[in-house]
């Protein structure tokens, strides 16, 4: 077999071989070798997972050549002009909506980075679904965005593909497709074969096992243009596939392969098989040309399709209501072919078939759309999509990952509908968009249920069942988001509005949302079980009706477009009329039921008000019959009322969610598609007819006031809203902006959101001439975010200019846009407060009254509303009733009723005179009012009122009307008012009928009064109504002036006068108006309480007729203040006691509150004070004058103030915490700069901990053990800070606090055990107690007389004091709690931090770790005063130091110790010793040398190992000591860094000095005597020769070697000095920064305060003048320390040369002992260039790329957090982190999410963000993207909180991390 031999040779020679046979002219004999090889290799019959074949084919494509090599040519030929890189989930893109043409439109980073961005509105973002990049697509964005490579089309000019190149892959590539494509029908089972998830299982198993051969596939695509194009040959050549399909004739298994693939086709039809039997769908036509086999893409799923599924879904017989519908449906579509199976062509189809049977695998996806930039193969994909849409969507309802795959279809369907062009093409020749709409309703037929809306029984209307998983998990989203985005392009949208069938469908489809999820009212019982349907409800409405409704108004905009709105309304009205007969509604309401969803009404509405304001349509044209707009009312009435009822606590027993549907329907995303147009509508029908509001229920009467209020609101809202009735869009967004901005302040991200958009919200482009920033600028202020250090961080917010809370203020918009009713009391309070403060008015305001924008003419009707007489009587009634006091009358009332009139007045009709017929016919009040004009009605005086009440009403005993709880005054036959709230004024008598009835009927149903417990009354017995007569003898007017008497409470407060001054004060105001060009009545009136809008009110009415001018004269002049009724009932002087008490109990509440607040507020100013009050003054060491007696404490626990004794101490709260701040210092100040490239980098061998481990560790090889650990100070990492708030307790006291913690477990964020606890004063976070040493206060007398004894005596006794051995501690309560402390300091750290000696645990160990606590602490408080102790004892930082307490300690500890006398430092220091270097051969290596230790380490330890307290004289001499060896040391240190020469000069100048007087104390000779000393040991200095130093260029003069000097010495002094201040409460003096050195020389005692004070100008003492020197000849000591520098074991150093880079003993003097400040590294401003780097970056320990990196902001490490890969022993890499990199505090930010955390301990807290976006706000998790810029303040906060060491004071929300982060 020819085959068989070429399997056995070598692949590539084969390869080779046959293309060479192929390229000839006569290749049979090659194409037939070809062949037969590949029916071995591609044997279908073979596992998947053998890779052999995979192999051959790689070298077969290649010809011989390397696959690689193959793959570089082929790129060369790369013809494409688009990007096309296809993304998948959690990618990061960028949108830019100025160059973006589609609102879909995304760029991949590279393409972005690449094009020109700059000011445009872009944004990151992470991909959910996955996408593809569009550069280069001019149908998706404008070539102005495009990035430099694509727009320059640099695949216009590439050459033409030779053939032979792509010979191989044209012969090759179908076997191979085809195989995939066998194993693909060979692996699949059908979901309902075996166990569900078992065949879930095997089909991941089969693409795990395909995972290679769709990875080379999706290789190939990425090889560029030539390639593609091959692939789109293959895949869409219909007869490649014909050939190919069937498999090899002959073998059984290819047709057993063949068989299952049809199996599989056969269901995949709209309408499964066995339906296809029922007749009903055969009447359609078949045999419509197959080419439309598209439709099948509509995409609706049939789960309930199969007869049996239906069954099972549907058990309560409504199945055959579905199953007739459906068959109904069927017959309607226009083309059968979208209810067969599928039939395929070639091998895309197929290929797409699979993909979706096996749920849109991932890699499938991808190289499906790798294709896409290939312009042919897209069109013929996107095809094959729309073919499969029916079956996409019945596999989809059927998936159990219905999420996953949903992101994979949108993921794919976005690349193709995004394109206007393609989408035109594919709706023209697939009827796309049938296809859409039909597989929609599809897809909800299967959750269809009864309507119980109206009448349950009769009902004939489905509707969706919210419950179900497809509404519930939003399955529908993918195909309803792609319908919205076709119906986006104008091409698409016109024909779908040209299409009336289309329509239809369409309507009947958003039908099935109308009146879903109704809510009945719960009248008993509260309901068992909430459910929460709701939100599937809402986001069902939005998304499947709304969204598409707004798609299509964008193209109604012009004038042109007005027959599709006539469409449009012509059918929402007749699916309107459908909808009312199949749920049977006549007139009523059914009543106690409600549903927010009425997508029909919403269409009516929206599209009506397009019509008018866009398109010039006359109204009435459009508008049905008068009996259909009364039932069009109806619904959206019965919300309104409903959401009054809920806000009433009428349907409390309906559970929270009913408020959460009243929340939702106003809610910002919902408002304009739901509240906005009910309310509209109901203004049209308004102004045509005359509406009833009715609530027949009865109402208790707590309810009757809000219900009230709710009424009138309404009323208000519905006559003075006029968002869709002639406002322009900027003022609409205008009025939206204020009213948001008037309820609080909004940041610009919150705003955005709340603020509704009105196009279709993917868009994200708020409409309007006008654009969102401009109108935002001018209505608001920016408040940049401030930053107070120890409090929240404020995000930048808006806030509402001045005048816009003087002139656009609107209460009304507020209460429309409320979610919450208390953001309508904030608005309020904002205003009062406002208004207080420009001192317009300071007592409690009423919303203000803002005159309306004029109407559209068209709705001009809707002024009638205010003018019908029943209204009028409405209002006169409640004017009536408050100015008597009734009972449910509140200031609301009130309120509302003043703005009615007030509209009322502004909203006059010109054109009637008041003498004229009125427009409207009224048919009851005739006896109230003559005519319609409010104005005229104003002065109308009523005298007699006939009413009808029940007989038990009180006014039966002939009382003025009395105010009663149920006070039923109806006046008129008809007009209860809180009940029922009827405006009628109706054209047509049946609706007055039964108007009348149902009011006649609530009004019967009264509670009555006479049980003492409120029984309901059953409605069919009403009590006896008797007719009375009542005297009223009032108009509106004279009510008016009456309460404007109460308000005031003064009698007259209107004198006869007051509308002339008025009016003369208007007509200035107006003059002045006229004049400046202002409105004319922005006059006093406009802000203000009551008494302000009835003044405001009567003059208007003045103002506009003079009748009434005249009856305001005449009343003013005769008014009397109104008689109460004569005897009050009982139950009034009931309500009047609970009104008293009610106020008494509210005003002490206010005055116990009050004094909490004052209690409160002092304790606060005593806790937080920094300068302590005389209480605690005596822990205030800085500041407490010398007291002889003892101290007394204060203990926060149990109050008692004494002295800390041994058997009862007191001790002070401290929080200890290891600190690495100090290592993290460098040289100099600047911050190092963050990496973001390869070629920065950060080194740590600069900073301050690295510099002492190498000092130590290279003593540690020359020098003894012991002493080596003496000779420096360790805790630069890891060592313990102490820090205190200052408050004490009893150690006992806090042994019990700490118990009753422990007991108690609703512990936050600290751990008992571990000793945490909080200050039980100040809350302070804290972890122990250091016990306080009992004895007197700082002595005075004594220990502080300055001392005349000689140096040498001193030096003697302090030798001695060291020599004394401590007496050894008694046992007592107090030494026991140091010994504890000691254990808490030690166990603060961790262990590496403490052993740094050979032998760990060791005393020397310990004691080294002892002192160098104590340095530490004096460390961090000199870089807490800023590095310097010019600024004097008053620094901030130092407020309430610990650390006397924290000596003491340490002294009693460290006392245990003794040096051994032979070895003490002090002798060597202060004596000239015989040399010990003759004493035969040392056992042990010798002690370091004086000038290799560190001065300030010694210091601590003299004071703390003599017997405390220390006398001042002997701190004194000590300091004087080693000032000479500092002073030497830096002499030293100088000289090494001159050169040869200069040494040479110096040592020959300062010779001739050294006999003078003052030799000792000149540092010429002191300087020379060095150089001479060192310079006869050829190792020290002999670095120089190698090379020459930095320093060695500048000439060293005798000042800057005084500069040098001083600098050298001043960081001991200053350590010196605060030691002092400590240990004596010494105050430190302030000076200038140069003075510093002096200031803390006198301060230190070395140098007696001269007369002049040393300034820079006088010539400045020199430095050396401070030393003083023991008795011994300064000349002798320094040779005897030079001494001990020689003669270093020369070996040694040669030896560890490599270990250490140690040149000469030189290395080892202390080079510059000044540090910078620490700093955090230095972040880049943009946030996107960090982004860009790390979010990609692999990790060093893992190397993969972390999916949540951080970076720590103290060294720059780059970490994996919460990350598996990198976890040791179970901790996660942050916290290992932190432990070793800042001794358990880490900083650290997360790339993902721009914020910063913090690690303390075990604790972890969420700190912030230091990038904030252009409007100062934080953008967490980076979810809006917008481009984020580095905030230095915030930056600065984090670094002193870093610095200062506050974190766990300052920031609160603290939780454990588990070792998890």
């Amino acid at each position: 077999m020819m085959a068989a031999s070429l399997l056995r040779r070598d692949k590539k020679a084969t390869a080779a071989h046959l293309k060479a046979d192929l390229n000839r002219t006569d290749n049979c004999a090659g194409a037939r070798q070809l062949q037969e090889l590949l029916d071995t290799v591609l044997n279908p019959e073979t596992p998947a997972t053998d890779t052999e074949a995979l192999d051959w084919c790689k070298c077969l494509i290649a010809g011989g050549d390397g696959f690689d090599e193959f793959c570089k040519t082929v790129r060369s030929y790369d013809n494409a002009t688009l990007c096309g890189l296809v993304w998948t989930a959690n990618f990061v893109a960028y949108r830019c909506r100025t160059c973006g043409i589609s609102p879909c439109m995304s760029l991949c980073a590279e393409c972005f980075n690449n094009g020109d961005h700059t000011g445009h509105d872009f944004n990151m973002f992470r991909s959910q679904a996955g996408g593809a990049c569009d550069c280069g697509d001019s149908n998706v964005m404008r070539e102005s965005g495009f990035c430099r490579r694509h727009r320059l089309k640099t695949g216009e000019n590439v050459p033409s593909v030779p053939r032979e190149l792509l010979l191989m892959s044209e012969m090759v590539l179908p076997r191979f497709i085809i195989s995939v494509i066998q194993y693909l029908r060979e692996g699949y089972t059908e979901p309902g074969e075996g166990t569900d998830s078992g065949s879930e299982r095997d089909l991941q198993k089969v693409l795990q096992q395909l995972e290679p051969q769709i990875s080379f596939l999706e290789e190939l695509t990425k090889m560029g243009g030539a390639m593609r194009t091959v692939l789109t040959k293959i895949l869409t050549n219909q007869q490649t596939f014909k050939d190919l399909s069937m498999g090899q004739e002959g073998s059984p298994y290819a047709k057993q392969n063949y068989e299952k693939y049809l199996s599989a086709l056969k269901n995949s039809g709209l309408v499964s098989v066995e339906e296809k039997a029922l007749p009903a769908s055969a009447e359609s036509p078949a045999g419509e040309e197959e080419a439309t086999g598209a439709l099948a893409s509509s995409g609706a799923a049939a789960a309930g399709s199969t007869e049996e599924a239906s069954k099972e879904e549907d058990p309560d017989g409504g199945q055959a209501l579905g199953q007739r519908k459906r068959v109904k449906l069927s017959s309607t579509t226009k083309d059968t072919s979208i209810m067969d199976s599928l039939k395929h062509k070639c091998f895309l189809e197929e290929l797409l078939f699979w993909t979706i049977k096996y749920e849109f695998p991932q890699k499938m996806v991808t190289f499906l759309l790798n294709m896409l930039p290939d312009q042919d193969y897209k069109i013929t994909f996107t095809k094959t999509f729309v073919q499969h849409y029916a079956f996409i969507m019945k596999t989809l309802m059927k998936s159990h990952e219905s999420d996953t795959m949903s992101n994979r279809i949108v993921h794919i369907s976005v690349q193709l509908f995004s394109n206007e062009e393609l989408a035109r093409h594919v709706t023209e020749e697939c009827q796309l968009l049938d296809v859409m709409v039909t597989v929609l309703l599809y897809m909800m037929e299967s959750c269809l249920v009864k309507s119980e809306l109206q009448d349950e029984e009769k009902s004939r209307h489905v509707v969706v069942n919210c419950g179900e998983a497809l509404l519930k998990n939003n399955t529908y989203w993918p195909l309803v988001s792609d319908f919205i985005n076709i119906l986006s392009h104008q091409s698409v949208a016109k024909k779908f509005l040209e299409d009336h069938s289309l329509l239809m469908l369409w309507m009947s489809f958003v039908s099935f949302f109308q009146g879903m999820n109704l809510n009945k009212r719960e009248m008993n019982e509260h309901v068992e079980f909430e459910s929460q349907t709701y939100y599937a409800a809402f986001a069902a409405e939005l998304e499947a009706c709304a969204q598409p409704m707004w798609g299509l108004l964008t193209h109604c905009k012009v004038k042109e477009t007005q027959e599709y709105t006539k469409t449009v309304v012509r059918y929402c009205l007749e699916a309107l009329q459908l909808w009312f007969d199949a749920i049977g509604f006549v007139d009523e309401p059914a009543p106690n039921q409600v549903t927010f969803h009425l997508p029909l009404h919403r269409y009516y509405a929206m599209f009506l008000s397009k019509a008018v304001k866009c398109q010039g349509l006359d109204l009435d044209s459009l508008l049905p019959d008068q009996e259909m707009l009364m039932k069009i009312m109806v619904h959206p009435l019965q919300i309104q009322a409903s959401l009054s009822e809920i806000h009433s606590n009428m349907w409390v027993r309906n559970g929270l969610q009913i408020k959460g549907q009243a929340m939702t329907y106003v809610q910002s995303h919902f408002c304009n598609s739901m509240i906005d147009p009910d309310i509209y509508l109901l203004q049209v029908v308004d102004l045509l007819t005359m509406a009833s509001v009715h609530q027949n229920a009865l109402l208790d009467s707590e309810q009757e006031r809000p219900m009230l209020e709710g009424a009138l609101t309404f009323l208000v809202i519905l006559t003075s809203l006029r968002l869709h009735l002639g406002m322009t869009d900027d003022e609409i967004l205008r009025s939206e902006m204020v009213s948001q901005l008037c309820m609080n302040d909004r940041t610009h991200s919150s705003l955005l959101d709340l603020i509704p958009e009105n196009p279709n919200p993917k868009s994200g482009i708020v409409p309007g001439s006008c654009s969102f920033e401009e109108m935002l600028s001018a209505v608001a202020d920016f408040k940049a975010p401030v930053f107070e250090p120890g409090g929240s961080m404020q995000q930048g917010m808006y806030t509402p200019k001045a005048e816009v809370w003087e002139k656009e203020f609107d209460p009304i918009m507020v209460v429309l846009r409320t979610v919450y009713r208390r953001d309508v009391q904030s608005a309020m309070d904002r205003y009062a407060a406002f208004l207080k403060q420009s001192g317009i008015h300071t007592g409690n305001p009423w919303p203000p009254y803002k005159e309306r924008s004029p109407l559209h003419p068209s709705y001009k009707g809707l002024v009638q509303l205010l003018h019908c007489k029943t209204l009028h009587i409405v209002i006169f009634t409640l004017l009536y009733k408050i100015w008597m006091d009734h009972q449910n009358m509140s200031e609301h009332v009130l309120c509302m009723v003043l703005y009615l009139i007030e509209l009322g007045l502004d909203n006059q009709d010109q054109e009637h005179k008041e003498e004229e017929e009125p427009c409207i016919e009224e048919h009851c009040h005739d006896s109230w009012f003559p005519g319609t004009s409010l104005l005229s009605n104003l002065h109308h005086v009523i005298n007699f009122v006939r009413v009808r009440v029940p007989e038990t009403a009180p006014e039966v005993k002939r009382e003025p009307p009395p105010s009663t709880s149920t006070e039923a005054t109806s006046f008129g036959p008809n007009l209860r008012e809180a009940q029922v709230f009827s405006l009628v004024a109706e054209r047509r008598r049946k609706f007055q009928e039964i108007i009348n009835r149902s009011s006649t009927e609530a009004s019967a149903q009264v509670v009555r009064p006479k049980s003492s417990s409120t029984r309901w009354v059953p409605p069919g017995t009403p009590p006896q109504l008797v007719t009375e007569i009542l005297e009223v003898r009032e108009s509106m007017l004279s009510l008016l002036i009456k309460l404007h008497q109460k308000l005031s409470a003064k009698q007259n407060s209107l004198p006869a006068g007051w509308l002339e001054e008025a009016a003369a004060a208007a007509e200035a105001a107006a003059a002045e108006a006229a004049a400046g060009g202002g409105p004319a009545d922005a006059g006093r009136h406009t802000h203000g309480d009551g008494i302000t809008a009835i003044e405001r009110i009567l003059t208007k009415a003045a103002g506009r007729s003079r009748h009434s001018q005249r009856s305001i004269q005449e009343i003013c002049g005769k008014v009397c203040p109104p008689v109460p009724p004569k005897k009050s009932s009982p139950a009034d002087k009931k309500t009047l006691d609970k009104e008293e008490r009610r106020t008494r109990a509210r005003e002490r509440q206010q005055k116990l509150l009050a004094e909490f607040a004052s209690r409160q507020k002092s304790f606060m100013e005593t806790a937080m004070d920094v300068e302590s009050p005389d209480g605690e003054a005596a822990m205030d060491l800085g500041l407490t004058e010398l007291m002889d007696s003892e101290i007394l404490y204060d203990c926060v626990i149990c109050g008692q103030s004494g002295p800390s004794t041994e058997d009862r101490p007191t001790g002070l709260v401290v929080l200890l915490q290891a600190s690495s701040v100090l290592g993290h210092r460098c040289k100099t100040g600047e911050a190092k700069k963050l990496p973001t490239s390869d070629e920065e980098h950060i080194y740590a061998a600069d900073t301050c901990g690295v510099a002492h481990d190498l000092r130590l560790a290279l003593m540690q090889r020359f020098f003894r053990e012991s002493s080596c650990l003496q000779s420096v100070s360790i805790g630069w990492d890891g060592g313990v800070y102490v820090q205190t708030c200052g408050h004490t307790l009893h150690i006992d006291c806090h042994k019990s606090y700490m118990e009753s913690l422990r007991n108690d477990q609703v512990l936050q964020g600290f751990s008992v055990d571990k000793g945490e606890f909080t200050c039980p004063l100040c809350r302070q976070f804290a972890n122990s107690v250091i016990p306080c040493r009992p004895g007197p206060g700082l002595e005075a007398g004594a220990w502080h007389c300055p001392s005349n004894k000689k140096p040498s005596v001193l030096v003697k006794e302090v030798e001695d004091l060291q020599g004394l051995m401590a007496p050894f501690p008694t046992v007592s309560n107090l030494s026991k709690e140091m010994e504890l402390v000691i254990k808490d300091i030690k166990n603060t750290t961790q262990k590496k931090y403490m052993d740094y000696g050979k032998n760990p645990g060791s005393p020397d160990n310990d004691f080294l770790f002892m002192y160098s606590v104590a340095r530490t602490n004096l460390e961090l408080e000199l870089v807490h005063r800023g590095g310097h102790l010019c600024s004097g004892g008053a620094s901030g930082a130092a407020k309430r130091s610990c650390l006397n307490q924290l000596f003491q300690v340490l002294a009693t500890h460290m006392r245990l110790y003794s040096i051994d006398s032979a070895y003490n430092p002090w002798t060597r220091l202060t004596q000239v010793t015989k040399s010990q270097l003759e004493e035969g051969p040392e056992v042990d290596r010798r002690e370091v040398a004086m000038l290799f230790r560190d001065v300030p380490s010694l210091l601590i330890i003299f004071v703390l190992t003599m017997p405390q307290p220390l006398r001042k004289e002997h701190f004194t001499c000590v300091v004087k000591m080693l000032y000479n060896l500092q002073f030497v040391q830096a002499l030293a240190a100088l000289s090494a860094q001159f050169s040869p020469e200069e040494r040479q000069a110096w040592s020959m100048s300062g010779t001739p000095k050294k006999n003078a007087a003052n030799g000792e104390k000149c540092f010429e000779a002191l300087l020379s005597h060095v150089i001479g000393e060192l310079s006869s040991d050829e190792t020290i200095y002999r670095l120089n020769a190698a090379e020459p130093t930095v320093l060695s260029s500048s000439v060293w003069s005798p000042q800057s070697i005084e500069f040098s000097l001083r600098q050298f010495c001043l960081p001991y002094l200053r350590i010196a000095s605060l030691l002092q201040h400590h240990l004596y409460g010494d105050v430190l003096t302030e000076c200038l920064q140069e003075d510093e050195f002096w200031t803390l020389v006198v301060g230190l005692g070395l140098l007696a305060p001269g007369p002049q004070t040393p300034s820079s100008s006088s010539s400045p003492i020199p430095s050396a003048s401070c030393l003083e020197w023991p008795g011994v000849s300064a000349f002798q000591l320094v040779t005897q320390w030079c001494e001990e520098m020689k003669g270093l074991p020369e070996t040694q150093a040669e030896h560890t040369l490599e270990l250490v880079p140690f040149r000469s003993p030189q290395t080892l003097l202390v080079q510059d002992p000044q540090w910078g400040a620490p700093r955090l590294l230095q972040l880049p401003d943009n946030y996107n260039i960090l982004f860009q780097y790390y979010h990609r970056k692999a990790c060093s320990a893992c190397q993969k790329v972390p999916k949540d990196p951080a970076l720590c902001l103290v060294c720059g490490t780059f970490v994996c957090l919460k990350g598996p890969c990198c976890k040791q022993q179970g901790t996660c890499e942050c916290v290992l982190h932190s432990q070793h990199c800042g001794a358990a505090t880490g900083i650290f930010l997360l790339i993902n999410a721009s914020v910063i955390i913090i690690i303390r301990g075990h604790r972890f807290c969420l700190w912030g963000s230091v990038y904030l976006d252009a409007h100062g706000e934080e953008d967490r998790d980076l979810r809006r993207g917008k481009p984020l810029f580095l905030c230095a303040e915030r930056y600065r906060v984090l670094e002193q909180q870093w610095v200062s060491h506050t974190f766990d004071h300052i920031n609160k929300r603290w939780g454990p991390h588990y070792n998890g982060l």
